[in-house]
């Protein structure tokens, strides 16, 4: 597995690749990101090139958010990577990514404005910011991206779709720890008593969903069920939002009919962790 840190070394390692697929993380790294990476490596077979970038951006934190203490384990990281069956890693240094005067960024106006973007102005900004920077640097062919993070996943596709980028994007499904909580770098922030309770937000939304599945299509109904729940087995918990959207749009939804999404966001002191589940049939 080669490692390369600058955008000129970069380049020139890619002039020399065929078919790429891209898998961009901030480090951190844990099963969900090696799932992530494996999933390229079968995607890609034994001709094409799987490449993972490691950078913690600072364009998507806001400024009383987590920036300086997001854990950055490079070495725990490649060897992840290498595992998992990366053939590359750009770990660049934000100075090699962003100019010192930088005076451009770009602003998605529609499905960043609610869920984790009401209460997060500026980041998903931010990502689009880095992620098409990445794909200029990169050129990659595919890119894989989590589905726990559903808005991301939608506004990385619309990205692509509005700016022309000839990427293929794949969302893949949540990695979850045996109790069903998320798998996060942030997980780690939570206090023993916290993380027993984190499991509570993906039961909360498999209720909901066992709702529907058995005919219960408003969505005022289906939300009671998320804070009935939550409020008995997730007391040290502090909802940021719970909300029920169109899978593609965003939007809220009365009645869910199919193509739905629930998707919630609850502190845990200074943990904030995310988590979804698609109303499908």
């Amino acid at each position: 597995m080669t490692l390369i840190e600058t955008v000129k070394e970069l380049r020139a390692w890619r002039k020399a690749a065929d078919r790429v697929y891209f898998v961009p993380t901030m480090g951190a790294l844990h099963e969900g990101h090696a799932t992530l990476i494996r999933e390229a490596r079968k995607m890609a077979g034994p001709d094409a090139q799987v490449v993972a970038s490691i950078f913690v951006n600072p364009l998507q934190f806001g400024p009383n958010e987590d920036f300086d203490r997001y854990p950055r384990t490079l070495e725990t990281d490649l060897a992840i990577c290498q595992e998992a069956g990366a053939d590359m890693v750009f770990a660049p240094a934000v100075k090699e990514v962003y100019h010192h005067d930088r005076s451009i960024q770009i602003h998605e106006t529609s499905l960043s404005n609610v869920l984790c973007g009401a209460s997060r102005p500026g980041h998903f900004d931010g990502v689009c910011t880095v992620v098409a920077k990445l794909f200029n640097f990169v050129q990659p062919d595919d890119a894989l991206f989590g589905k726990k993070d559903y808005q991301q996943l939608a506004i990385i596709r619309r990205l692509v779709r509005d700016l022309d980028f000839p990427v293929d994007i794949h969302g893949i499904d949540t990695v979850r720890e045996p109790d069903g909580l998320a798998m996060s770098s942030r997980n780690r922030y939570l206090t023993p008593a916290e993380r027993a309770q984190a499991p509570a937000l993906r039961a909360a939304l498999l209720k909901a969903r066992d709702a529907w599945l058995t005919g219960v299509t408003g969505t005022r109904r289906l939300l009671e069920i998320i804070h009935y729940y939550l409020a008995d087995e997730a007391t040290l918990g502090r909802k940021d939002y719970i909300s029920i959207v169109d899978r593609d749009t965003l939007q809220p939804l009365d009645l869910v009919q199919n193509n739905g999404l629930i998707a919630l966001a609850v502190f845990f002191d200074k943990a904030r962790l995310i988590d979804n589940i698609e109303l499908v049939r």
